[in-house]
């Protein structure tokens, strides 16, 4: 650049920089104005806690958050928000802070890739839990089988590209699978079931299992119930057929706030053909009941599965309930991660009044080794 050229460029930025300045201004006080209107008018925003607060609550910094998180449903501050996201996208291919875009339009989630702090002190926390539950359970005449869901970016690793992902996740869900089974805890591992499958065992632009994917881990799943010597109740038939491909909207989309844009404008949409299982409806065998059947007891589920939104996805559990030959009880919970269906599950009357003989903890590995605080209480059972 020769002198003339700098000395105009920085005539320019001279001339524009009260008008950037404006701006800016102008954005910062519509935002306050937006927040002091949502906070003391509208109904938007409710900063009252719908709880009480404990001190631990507040130290740690989940008052500020969720403070955050209300303030960001402003329409001002959201609507600006999307705008920053779409611009980013268009112009660099940016996908934000919670997804990475690997190869030819695949995305992946940011938390599979994260290194935590204390991890491995987290991840020994999971451990002693699960083990301390599987001890309790037990007592109870139930029998726990925890079922470790692989990273999507380990398995398909051949779509990755330029997202790197550490080699210090390369033993996390096998070093947690041997601490569990040292404590005599029964554990599978999905990752050699899915490995064969590679990219084909996960969905492009979303976080989780393929229909393919889904199907191979719900038959191990059932594999590993039959090699435990359990007879799946009640015993029921299911057919199955296949629909043609449809456009299916990836959760990785919404997650890098695309998902308003214009179809043509967002990462491409896959076309995904969906399996519909249905149960063959027939008359049920009254001597099968049994004469002290009498409540129905016999047609409630023995098999439970809790565990996150891989359970509720890619017709898992329909999948699962097809390959043992029995009605299942799904409750999963989505956003749940480690422990949030385990909690709400170990304090309802499905499991006080009715507990399953086998108990289906479904477990991403992603969930592994981040922060953990123990809030899982197994209630006792009604007489």
């Amino acid at each position: 650049m020769t002198d003339n050229q700098y000395a105009a460029a920085e005539g320019l930025t001279a001339r524009l920089s009260p008008l950037a300045g404006m701006v800016m201004f102008a954005f910062l006080v519509a935002g306050l104005v937006f927040v002091l209107w949502a906070m003391f008018i509208s109904d938007k925003v409710a900063l009252q806690p719908t709880q009480p607060l404990s001190w631990e609550q507040i130290f740690d910094g989940a008052v500020t958050h969720r403070i955050a998180e209300e303030l960001a449903n402003v329409p001002f501050a959201k609507r600006a928000a999307d705008l920053e996201r779409a611009a980013s996208w268009l112009a660099i291919g940016d996908t934000g802070t919670r997804v990475r875009q690997g190869c030819a339009n695949w995305l992946f989630l940011t938390d599979e890739l994260k290194i935590h702090p204390h991890a491995a002190a987290d991840a020994d926390a999971r451990a002693q839990k699960v083990a301390a539950l599987q001890e309790q359970l037990s007592k109870r005449g139930i029998r726990l089988l925890v079922v470790l869901v692989p990273d999507k970016s380990r398995i398909a690793a051949q779509q990755l590209c330029a997202v790197e992902r550490s080699p210090l996740l390369a033993s996390r869900a096998q070093d947690w699978q041997r601490v569990l089974q040292a404590k005599g805890v029964e554990v599978l591992d999905l990752a050699p079931t899915l490995q064969p499958l590679g990219s084909d065992a996960f969905l492009r632009t979303d976080t989780h299992w393929s229909e393919a994917g889904a199907e191979r881990s719900a038959a191990a799943v059932a594999e590993r119930i039959a090699a435990l010597g359990v007879s799946p109740t009640p015993a029921k038939q299911f057919v199955a057929s296949v629909t043609a491909p449809q456009p299916r909207p990836g959760d990785l989309v919404r997650l890098a706030g695309l998902d308003w844009l214009p179809e043509s404008l967002q990462p491409a949409m896959e076309q995904v053909a969906v399996t519909q299982i249905k149960e063959v409806q027939g008359a049920v065998d009254e001597a099968a009941l049994g004469e002290d059947d009498l409540f129905g007891d016999s047609q409630l589920p023995n098999l439970a599965v809790i565990g996150t939104s891989f359970s509720r996805n890619s017709n898992f559990i329909p999948f699962l309930e097809r390959a043992v030959g029995a009605r299942v009880g799904n409750f999963a919970k989505d956003g749940g991660e480690f422990s949030g269906a385990a909690k709400d599950y170990f304090t309802s009357p499905a499991f006080k009044q009715t507990p399953p003989e086998v108990l289906i903890w479904e477990i991403p590995e992603r969930d592994l080794q981040s922060p953990y605080r123990d809030d899982i209480v197994l209630s006792g059972q009604s007489g």
